[in-house]
């Protein structure tokens, strides 16, 4: 879990601009409610189962990176827990500046579990490892930081139900498409419904330039070292995109199929965009992405003749993590398969709309 080393915050900062993050008061957490959809596999061919001037976000103090990146330890660097005892002898001196993040409550480093040669690091409470931390710290952190996320992604979706807005977050390994297969989207929906994108990377705004290109407002957010967006970066680029009532939000993470999976920004779906050339196992290496999305979009599929992939076997390998995911195989360049997937964000966005009547009476 990247919480562990603060990427998940840190301090905001416009190009060309100061700002001041306005207070909200939140609710604490939430909770999901998504519509039970039948779950299809659409799949065209029998051969698949053979083989403008938008301010740019700067999270981290500074567009090429920043040593602020571990702001997010201030919080807890000074929050040990100093209920061990401390009548055993010590040689160091405890007036000495405590900002490192060394944790204080002496328990053991968690050991892996090693079988056949194999090392899993993953079977400790925290389902992770970090070094200098143990299990306790990392789960203390990672609640807190959740913690905070999740109001704030609260507050988001708040905000979307109120304006009758389907906020998806794509998610995906870099290079899957995600940037492509948006553009063509976009281009079928532009005339028929308000749209607009949120994209996140770590540096360059060529995403954002791309998108802009199609006539549909963007805002670039640069997360610097950071290796997801977060609920707070959504929220303060929603706020300067002005989004129109019952329209279409779009949310590119930063391409990564592990963090993500983690942090919710107050949308109704996540969608995990996977390709053809990454290999039909990859919802079992990456279980949590897959187990969080409602939807998996295969894409790239017009490479299948020079790719060793078995389409069966990976959506198979999807259904192991998350037996109700949806699952739709097209090709963003060719276009096969985008009229599956514009009918199902078709669908989500008359769901939001039926939910924002159903509201107001």
């Amino acid at each position: 879990m990247c919480s562990t080393c603060g990427c998940s915050e840190g301090n905001v900062q416009i190009e060309g601009h100061s700002h001041d993050h306005h207070e909200h008061h939140h609710d604490g957490h939430h909770h999901h409610d998504h519509e039970n959809h039948s779950r299809p596999v659409i799949i065209h061919h029998h051969h698949y189962h053979h083989s403008g001037d938008v301010n740019h976000y700067y999270y981290g103090g500074r567009e090429t990176g920043s040593d602020n990146q571990h702001a997010a330890h201030d919080e807890h660097h000074h929050d040990h827990d100093h209920a061990h005892d401390h009548s055993h002898p010590h040689d160091h001196d405890h007036a000495h500046d405590h900002s490192h993040s060394h944790d204080h409550d002496h328990t053991p480093a968690f050991a892996p579990v090693v079988d056949d040669g194999n090392m899993h690091y993953g079977m400790g409470e925290a389902g992770t490892h970090a070094p200098g931390l143990s299990q306790k710290r990392m789960v203390q952190i990672e609640m807190g930081v959740l913690d905070k996320n999740n109001q704030i992604a609260s507050h988001n979706r708040e905000h979307l139900k109120e304006q009758g807005i389907l906020a998806l977050n794509l998610v995906s390994s870099p290079g899957s498409g995600k940037t492509t297969l948006l553009t063509r989207t976009l281009n079928y929906l532009k005339d028929k419904v308000s749209c607009a994108v949120i994209e996140g990377d770590q540096q360059t705004t060529n995403d954002a330039e791309r998108i802009r290109a199609t006539g549909v407002p963007a805002i670039q957010v640069n997360t610097g070292k950071g290796c997801h967006l977060d609920a707070q970066m959504v929220h303060d680029a929603m706020h300067h995109l002005k989004l129109s009532d019952n329209s279409l939000l779009f949310i590119e993470n930063v391409g990564n199929l592990v963090c993500p999976a983690s942090f919710d920004l107050g949308e109704q779906h996540k969608v995990a965009i996977l390709s053809v050339t990454e290999g039909e196992d990859k919802p079992l290496k990456y279980p949590h992405m897959f187990a969080a999305a409602d939807l998996m979009l295969i894409n790239k599929i017009d490479l299948l003749p020079y790719v060793d992939v078995n389409i069966e076997a990976c959506v198979n390998a999807a259904r192991r993590v998350n037996p109700d995911i949806d699952v739709i195989v097209l090709s963003a360049s060719t276009g096969e398969g985008m009229d599956e997937w514009v009918t199902w964000l078709q669908n989500r966005l008359g769901d939001v709309a039926q939910q924002r009547n159903a509201a107001a009476e």
